[in-house]
């Protein structure tokens, strides 16, 4: 896998930016005081993430496992988010995502949005 040139300012641009604000159809996070806990848990994935794009050998199954540890951050403020604020945590990933040019979270993303992995249940069908 390939690091896109101007990754590393995405990645800086990314964790700069203020999160869990009102914007599109995301009303601002729900509990105002959760705000700079969860900005760390999804800053922390980025620089995971930027770690990972500078190595030598920048793989989609280290990403993967990234967004893995990511993700189960949340594990102790799960219950704190409502839908709105878990779809905007899903929306960060998806962010990082891009930086990097990773096409799928492996499933990853609607287990913690829904509990269960929706291409899977396709495929069963």
């Amino acid at each position: 896998m390939k690091t896109p040139e101007n990754a590393k300012e995405k990645f800086a641009e990314f964790i700069a930016k203020e999160k869990f604000l009102p914007e599109n159809y995301y009303p601002g996070i729900a509990v105002e005081k959760m705000r700079p806990i969860l900005t760390k848990k999804v800053n922390q994935s980025a620089v995971d993430f930027q770690k990972i794009s500078e190595s030598k050998n920048p793989t989609n199954k280290k990403y993967h496992e990234k967004i893995k540890i990511g993700l189960a951050r949340f594990t102790d403020v799960s219950v704190e988010l409502d839908t709105e604020d878990r779809e905007r945590v899903c929306r960060y990933f998806e962010e990082l995502m891009d930086i990097i040019e990773l096409k799928s979270s492996n499933g990853q993303l609607n287990k913690f949005m829904y509990g269960f992995d929706l291409d899977m249940l396709k495929e069963k069908n």
